[in-house]
């Protein structure tokens, strides 16, 4: 898969607004969903291990079969920002889920990520227009209903805290990175890249901090495990992360992260479906206000 030239502005919004990104929305949103599956059956960090290693298990046979072109002049600019998109974003988030953080609370601190985004967005040379920061300041106000009711503090620590915030900050600041420096790369061999940092980050990590051997003795090896684990490589770390990073090549940084504010009213839902979770009049108010605020967002100016 060759990489083509970028599309023309015309081109890149009516892609945007294609079923592309509602596809990437439901994929992403069910990252918390897996969470719940898998992480009581492994430490945090062991499951990401398994998880790099999955996709790297799928990827590499397809690149070589295929003989997909590998990048030049951008391999440690692909696999920095692979770090911080990838490693930096998961470690932050599931290490702080496995440690209390109430699922709705992170989701909020995450959330702030497009807002992140639109501040730093002259640094890759965007420019954010005044309706967008409406939409923006709407969307994170969809975000904060949806995920009031669910905000629990019982047993919340500061390195819990600590790790949400710096899966933030990495997701946003991979994001702005990837988009300045490598937005143009093919998809296969991209991700084989990322993937590799991310595993040599993330297992000396899992051996220091979690033991782990080459027995994963503390992976309890059930069907909701490996349902969770399968979940993760296919639908999480091939098939969300390949939209966005196509999403990425084609859109604005702002519009691509203001589909993050989509995400939690997603996760709600899906977890009112799956495990009866409650999703009142206030969630769905928050979801209508995040729905508005993104479309202020990518929509094309009159």
């Amino acid at each position: 898969m060759t990489t083509a030239s970028p599309p023309s502005r015309s081109a890149a919004r009516a892609s945007f607004l294609s079923p592309l990104p509602l596809f990437f929305v439901l994929l992403w949103s069910s990252g918390f969903i897996v969470a719940k599956f898998g992480l009581p059956y492994a430490p945090p960090l062991t499951f990401l291990v398994l998880r790099f290693l999955g996709v790297l298990l799928f990827l590499v046979p397809a690149v070589l079969l295929l003989r997909a072109p590998w990048p030049h002049g951008r391999i440690g600019h692909i696999a920095l920002a692979g770090l911080l998109v990838q490693a930096g974003y998961l470690i932050g988030v599931w290490c702080a889920i496995k440690q209390g953080m109430p699922a709705g609370l992170s989701a909020l601190i995450v959330g702030m990520q497009p807002i992140l985004t639109a501040l730093s967005a002259r640094l890759i040379g965007e420019r954010v227009r005044p309706r967008q920061w409406l939409g923006l300041v709407f969307g994170l106000g969809g975000v904060a209903l949806v995920v009031a009711a669910k905000i629990r503090l019982v047993g919340l620590t500061t390195p819990a805290i600590l790790l949400c915030v710096l899966a933030l900050l990495s997701i946003t600041a991979g994001t702005l990175y990837q988009k300045r420096y490598c937005a143009q790369f093919d998809l296969r061999t991209g991700t084989v890249i990322q993937f590799s940092a991310s595993l040599l980050l993330v297992l000396p990590l899992a051996v220091w901090l979690e033991g782990l051997g080459p027995d994963f003795a503390a992976v309890q090896w059930t069907p909701r495990f490996l349902a969770a684990l399968l979940w993760s490589v296919l639908g999480l770390s091939i098939g969300a992360i390949f939209l966005l990073f196509a999403l990425i090549r084609r859109s604005h940084a702002t519009e691509v992260t203001s589909l993050m504010y989509l995400t939690p009213p997603t996760t709600a839902i899906m977890a009112w479906l799956m495990f009866g979770e409650a999703f009142n009049s206030l969630g769905i108010l928050g979801m209508g206000l995040a729905v508005t605020g993104v479309i202020f967002v990518v929509k094309k100016p009159n």
